[in-house]
């Protein structure tokens, strides 16, 4: 195994312990507030790592436009995803987001790029789809009033737009850069939306709450995130989403150890068929 595909599992077991630990988050203070430390502290974290790598501080015009998206849909990202866990399980989230979003990146591909898809990606396209449906249990016909999984589906959405977009983004800048910018521009939309909702309160929070403040900052963010931009620019956007595969099944058992969640039978069933599909259209040959 290279040493990219170690980092790249490395990352994913820090993205399967996070759902828990926001979950945990998601207790203490309100979800602006939280949502606004958690990327101010992984904007400063960045700063030694742009040091160390001697990258400047300044963008392109023409990175710009790339890079204020970017800052966008990775806001909406954070937000749905915290307010996600809050209303629904750390677990549900862990697996519903990381096994959608790779097969939603296939069929952005499709659509905005001419990517011809083969059978294969086709049948696992299919499967994959019949696991999403499974996993918010659409028979039920309550996918709407399901506030939680609603949320994480357009959680799934933006970062399967943003995977795409930081691919396509190593025309104008390097992925430290890239994340580190996106960060920026993250942390202040959150500003405005944290102000006047008691943005010192975490000063207030003890131990349990620092913990799970940095680790969510530090690790999940600036790291495994970094690693993740990384490895898009190098294996391309939907390679790298393959990884994420891993994600549920770290997401689940550490949902289970830190907080007791017992994950559904619909939940492992469709998880599973969405983690299938991911390998068989990472498998397939493209047309």
């Amino acid at each position: 195994m290279n040493p990219l595909s170690l980092w790249m599992i490395f990352s994913m077991m820090l993205w399967g312990a996070g759902w828990p630990v926001l979950k945990i988050l998601s207790e203490s203070v309100s979800w602006e507030v939280a949502t606004f430390w958690r990327l101010a502290l992984m904007s400063i974290a960045y700063i030694p790592v742009l040091w160390w790598n001697k990258k400047p501080l300044h963008l392109d015009r023409s990175a710009w436009m790339s890079v204020g998206v970017s800052g966008l849909l990775y806001t909406l990202f954070m937000v749905l995803s915290f307010l996600g866990v809050k209303v629904a399980t750390a677990g549900a989230g862990g697996m519903i987001i990381t096994t959608l979003s790779p097969i939603l990146i296939v069929l952005i591909t499709i659509i905005f790029t001419g990517f011809r898809p083969s059978k294969q990606h086709l049948f696992g396209l299919g499967v994959g789809l019949l696991g999403g449906i499974i996993m918010v249990r659409l028979w039920e016909g309550t996918i709407l009033s399901n506030v939680g999984n609603l949320l994480f589906i357009l959680a799934a959405l933006s970062w399967s737009v943003l995977s795409v977009l930081a691919q396509y983004s190593r025309q104008y800048l390097d992925p430290i850069r890239y994340s580190f910018f996106i960060g920026l521009i993250a942390t202040l939309c959150m500003f405005f939306m944290a102000y006047g909702h008691g943005i010192l309160a975490v000063f207030d929070q003890g131990i349990r709450f620092w913990s799970a403040l940095l680790y969510l900052s530090v690790m999940t963010q600036t790291v495994a995130t970094t690693i993740y931009f990384i490895a898009s620019t190098k294996m391309g956007s939907g390679k790298a989403s393959s990884y994420m595969l891993l994600v549920p099944v770290f997401a689940l058992i550490s949902s289970y150890q830190m907080l007791g969640e017992i994950p559904s039978a619909s939940l492992l069933i469709g998880g599973a068929m969405s983690i299938m599909a991911v390998y068989w259209i990472n498998q397939a040959k493209t047309t």
